[in-house]
């Protein structure tokens, strides 16, 4: 299974090598995330209006729309992010004002084109997934209530990958918000097994691609049947092409 799935991320990670990035675009790291059955959002990268408008048709209405450019790491810093649009006008407004915003806030940033990504429902609470290449310890994950709560709780937690599902559960349980995927105040308990799956599926990918530096997965949604990666983020090491294997 790892030579299966490291054989489809090399490529994706070769390119960004090749092209002197330091990080996957976003639809590139989701890419790497499905190959090792993360479930994402259905998205397309549109390089021009009318490729915008034909990639929301097939993904289907409501999408949202980013920027996507590899001097960008936050978007909605620069105006690079539209949500909620439900109309082919809707998009065709808000392709031209991302273009806009961007070229006005980040002028010299180099622009690849939009994402479009499909509208998930989003759940009350926003949990984070995360992963870090650490100098002395090694790969390691984290989980914890991710979106605009990340940065002012703080609740979150660490283990060193490898870890088994059991193992990420246990750790989903040790952080103080683990009541709200146990069902609160009459709301139903989320899918606390699936949200472990996926932090043992980021320390895989970790611990099989060395020249992934860290991950982010912010937010994760959780719903009480499934979840869904909703923005996944991938930073390469400086060393990017040292543990490539060879053809």
């Amino acid at each position: 299974m790892k030579q299966i799935e490291s054989r489809k991320t090399k490529p994706i990670i070769s390119r960004a090598k090749e092209d002197g990035r330091n990080s996957l675009f976003e639809h590139e790291a989701e890419l790497v995330a499905s190959h090792y059955g993360i479930p994402v959002l259905k998205s397309a990268l549109a390089r021009n209006e009318r490729e915008a408008l034909a990639c929301s048709r097939k993904i289907g209405y409501p999408v949202a729309m980013k920027i996507v450019s590899r001097d960008i790491l936050h978007k909605s810093d620069v105006g690079g992010i539209e949500l909620n649009l439900e109309t082919p006008g809707h998009v065709r407004t808000a392709y031209r004002e991302i273009l806009s915003n961007v070229r006005k806030k980040s002028r010299n940033s180099r622009i690849e084109g939009v994402l479009i990504q499909k509208m998930a429902r989003r759940p009350p609470f926003e949990f984070v997934v995360g992963g870090i290449r650490d100098k002395q310890f090694g790969p390691a994950v984290m989980f914890g209530l991710g979106g605009i709560y990340i940065e002012v709780f703080r609740d979150v937690t660490f283990r060193l990958a490898p870890l088994s599902t059991n193992s990420a559960l246990r750790m989903i349980r040790s952080i103080k918000s683990s009541k709200l995927l146990e069902g609160f105040r009459g709301a139903p308990p989320l899918d606390g097994e699936q949200a472990a799956r996926i932090i043992s599926k980021v320390g895989k990918i970790l611990v099989d691609n060395p020249e992934v530096d860290s991950i982010d997965i912010n937010p994760l949604f959780i719903y009480p049947k499934g979840v869904v990666a909703a923005d996944v983020r991938m930073i390469l090491g400086e060393d990017v092409g040292a543990h490539l294997p060879k053809d």
